[in-house]
């Protein structure tokens, strides 16, 4: 049984093909896990997904850090089942770790806005983390509205709404081996 990786894909009536292939994916996510091992080489940093769309890119990120790091997940909400964020972000779930003094490297699926991303940063740097990294698998650098610092970006993409690789649409299309775009205008 293999990744579930199809040329074209239809969620909620909404059509999507490949964007970022499983490859070029991995290729990356390979180059970012070799420095942030470089940078935290005998720092011992915990790195903090958050859930549910990075949870895929921190396993495979995780498979290419080669120095001892611990793992916690946050789990924040802005856009529900929509496509678009609500302007608001809610806490779903907390962190168990302690990071106090701790370098703190936070991985994120997409950062579009950066509203989600700005509440995080100031929300953890609360905590007096020793340092804060930001890693994130896409931006959306010509969407974003909030001041962002992201140390590490895997892509930068249009502002097209994608899925796959942990994104979803409505909670659907996480499992999808590649990152998909939407086809809005294309021929399908």
């Amino acid at each position: 049984m293999g990744q579930y990786l199809p040329e074209k894909i239809n969620v909620k009536g909404e059509s999507f093909r490949i964007y970022l292939t499983q490859e070029e994916i991995q290729q990356r996510i390979k180059q970012i896990g070799k420095q942030l091992s470089t940078k935290f080489q005998d720092k011992r940093p915990i790195f903090i997904g958050v859930l549910n769309g990075s949870y895929i890119f921190l396993a495979d990120l995780m498979r290419y850090v080669n120095i001892p790091c611990e793992v916690d997940f946050m789990k924040l909400s802005s856009y529900g089942d929509e496509k678009v964020s609500s302007g608001q972000v809610h806490d779903l779930k907390q962190i168990d770790a302690d990071i106090q003094d701790r370098h703190v490297i936070i991985v994120e699926d997409i950062v579009d806005t950066g509203l989600s991303m700005k509440y995080l940063v100031e929300k953890l740097k609360q905590h007096q983390p020793a340092s804060l990294t930001v890693v994130t698998l896409l931006h959306k650098a010509e969407s974003t509205q909030h001041d962002v610092q992201i140390d590490f970006t895997a892509f930068k993409i249009p502002n097209l709404f994608v899925l796959g690789y942990g994104l979803d649409f409505a909670q659907e299309g996480r499992n999808l081996g590649q990152i998909y775009i939407q086809t809005a205008g294309e021929d399908s």
